[in-house]
C-alpha cells in the first residue's frame, strides 16, 4: 500500500506537543512547602506554578493533588473542571491524549514485531520462484534418468538381437566359495 507522508510525523509530534504541554509546569515549579489553598480565587497560572496542585475551573479552587489516588476524585473536582501542569488542558482530554499516545505507541510496537518476524520467515524459506526453478530442475532430472534407462534397455535389446550382448565377462576372475 501506499505510505501516507504524515503518519510518519504523528507519534514525534504528539509527543512534542505533550512535552510542550508539561514542560511550563515543571518550569515555574514553587517550592514544596507553600499551600496550594492559599492560590484560591487567584489564577489558575499562579495555582499550577506548583506541581502539587490541581485547580478547579467550577469553583476557582486551588488544591493539593490527591497522590495516593492517580485520578483525582469527582467529589474534590470534576474531571472536565480540573486542571493540572497547564491551564488550557482539563483532565479528561488528557487522560484521551494519553491513552491514545499510548495505543498509537503499543500499535506501532506490535507492527514493529509482526514485520521483524514477517521478514525473518521470508528470509528463511525459498520465494515462490526458487521453488518453481528447484521443482522444475528436479523434473528435468527424473526424466533425463528415465531417457537415459529407456536408451540403455533400447541398446541392450539391439546388442541381444545382433550377438552383441555381454552377458558376463569371460575374462573374470574365479572366486573360491
Amino acid at each position: 500500500g501506499a505510505r501516507v507522508p504524515a503518519a510518519r510525523w504523528g507519534l514525534p509530534l504528539g509527543g512534542a506537543a505533550l512535552l510542550l504541554l508539561l514542560l511550563p509546569a515543571a518550569a515555574g515549579q514553587k517550592p514544596p512547602g507553600v499551600a496550594c489553598s492559599q492560590n484560591t480565587n487567584r489564577t489558575c497560572e499562579e495555582c499550577l506554578k506548583n506541581v502539587s496542585c490541581l485547580w478547579c475551573n467550577t469553583d476557582n479552587r486551588c488544591l493539593d493533588y490527591p497522590v495516593t489516588k492517580i485520578l483525582p476524585p469527582a467529589s474534590l473536582c470534576k474531571l472536565s473542571s480540573a486542571r493540572w501542569g497547564v491551564c488550557w488542558v482539563n483532565f479528561e482530554a488528557l487522560i484521551i491524549t494519553m491513552s491514545v499516545i499510548g495505543g498509537a505507541l503499543l500499535l506501532a510496537v506490535v507492527t514493529c514485531c509482526c514485520c521483524c518476524c514477517r521478514r525473518k520467515n521470508r528470509n528463511r524459506k525459498p520465494d515462490r520462484s526458487e521453488e518453481k526453478a528447484m521443482r522444475e530442475q528436479e523434473e528435468r532430472r527424473v526424466r533425463q534418468e528415465e531417457r537415459r534407462a529407456e536408451m540403455k534397455s533400447r541398446h541392450d535389446e539391439i546388442r541381444k538381437k545382433y550377438g552383441l550382448f555381454k552377458e558376463e565377462n569371460p575374462y573374470a576372475r574365479f572366486e573360491n566359495n
